[in-house]
């Protein structure tokens, strides 16, 4: 089975280094009980034992910041790739980009990590609650969810993944590449590490590890913030989205 590690964090706050986006620090999770407060757990999470579960499946234990009373100044542009939509036609991640608050995550979908790619899909999928709620906010967003294991998750496996969550009312892009080799340069340039074991020939076994990141970049291509599993909640990360939009005047 695929293993995706999603358990270093990073602060609230980042910095870039040498050309690359890196976590600042690490912070506990949460113990919980599985998908507390009566929120559901991703369906592909197949244990629902009592485990330690990321703060951003439960209730924010501290007020969520009050969006336009703080900055996110930009850490850099937002790099550019080809990759493939859901019905497997050519775009760019700036084409995506162009005019709208952007929220990017890097998941695959056999991922059972539960503080991996599912804790990525499960916050998406609450901000997306609430902007279908708020027509202006919700024209101005975009989601978008890329795998890096086009090995598995071709365009048909993203558009059933799809429909699992997204909401006619929300644009949510579940995105594949062609190939490993096309997709190699977009992880590097967001520092997005992927390990892949291999048989001797070079085939892929369909195991994996990476560290779960999620990118907010706003309308003009830059990154605003960067959230590891300790920090990624829907209501931090809505305050950011609505804080990055409004600020830019989106």
């Amino acid at each position: 089975m695929p293993e995706c590690i999603g358990s270093r964090m990073s602060r609230h706050t980042h910095r870039r280094t040498s050309g690359r986006w890196r976590a600042c620090a690490l912070a506990p999770l949460l113990l919980l009980p599985a998908f507390g407060s009566g929120q559901q757990a991703p369906h592909h999470v197949e244990d629902a034992r009592p485990q330690v579960l990321a703060p951003g499946y439960s209730a924010l234990e501290y007020p969520a910041p009050v969006p336009g009373s703080y900055a996110l100044p930009p850490l850099g542009a937002a790099a550019d790739g080809e990759l493939l939509d859901s019905a497997g036609n050519a775009v760019t991640l700036h084409g995506l980009f162009r005019d709208r608050t952007v929220v990017l995550s890097f998941i695959f979908t056999t991922c059972p990590d539960v503080n991996g790619c599912p804790l990525a899909t499960f916050v998406l999928g609450r901000v997306q609650q609430r902007l279908a709620a708020d027509e202006k906010l919700r024209d101005a967003v975009r989601l978008i969810s890329v795998s890096f294991d086009p090995f598995n998750d071709s365009p048909d496996v993203m558009a059933n993944y799809g429909k699992s969550f997204r909401q006619h009312e929300v644009d949510w892009r579940f995105l594949t590449a062609a190939s490993e080799q096309t997709l190699a340069p977009i992880l590097d340039d967001y520092g997005q590490a992927v390990i892949r074991d291999v048989d001797p020939s070079g085939k892929p076994r369909g195991t994996m590890s990476h560290i779960l990141r999620v990118f907010l970049i706003d309308a003009e291509g830059k990154v605003r913030n960067i959230y590891s599993p300790s920090f990624l909640h829907p209501d931090v990360l809505l305050a950011d989205i609505v804080t990055v939009t409004a600020r830019d005047g989106s």
